[in-house]
């Protein structure tokens, strides 16, 4: 069965990538046509950066690299899920997971929400030695 990822009117996508082994969710990002391919060609996660405008490979500064074992696609076909084989932390703060930190409070204001969190994930590398 053929299906066509429905990438946005950027041209891109979510792809969340999951650990394989534990489960884990360690990070959202974008995907375009070209990062989709590239991921699937090498086998390492590639993503699109919206802030640089460019295609990055995870990884490819830091090391922590994520070899991708399977793509798989939502059901309206809008989402991607890497899961992957992550060496070392998948956060460019150093964290394992981006999603490092738990909302204690939430309080709606007009331009959005402000919130309380607190770090619950471990730091596994220093990004100050890693990204100087």
């Amino acid at each position: 069965m053929d299906v066509d990822i429905a990438f946005d009117q950027d041209g891109l996508v979510p792809a969340v990538a999951q650990d394989v082994t534990t489960g884990e969710v360690v990070m959202l990002a974008y995907a375009s046509p070209e990062a989709v391919e590239q991921t699937h060609e090498t086998g390492l996660a590639h993503y699109y950066s919206r802030s640089r405008e460019e295609l990055w490979q995870k990884g490819a500064t830091s090391g922590n690299v994520q070899h991708v074992e399977e793509v798989r696609v939502d059901c309206d076909a809008d989402a991607l899920l890497y899961l992957v084989d992550q060496e070392g932390g998948a956060c460019h703060t150093g964290h394992e997971s981006c999603f490092y930190r738990s909302v204690e409070d939430v309080e709606a204001t007009e331009t959005g929400a402000t919130t309380e969190v607190t770090d619950v994930g471990e730091r596994v590398f220093d990004p100050d030695e890693v990204y100087e």
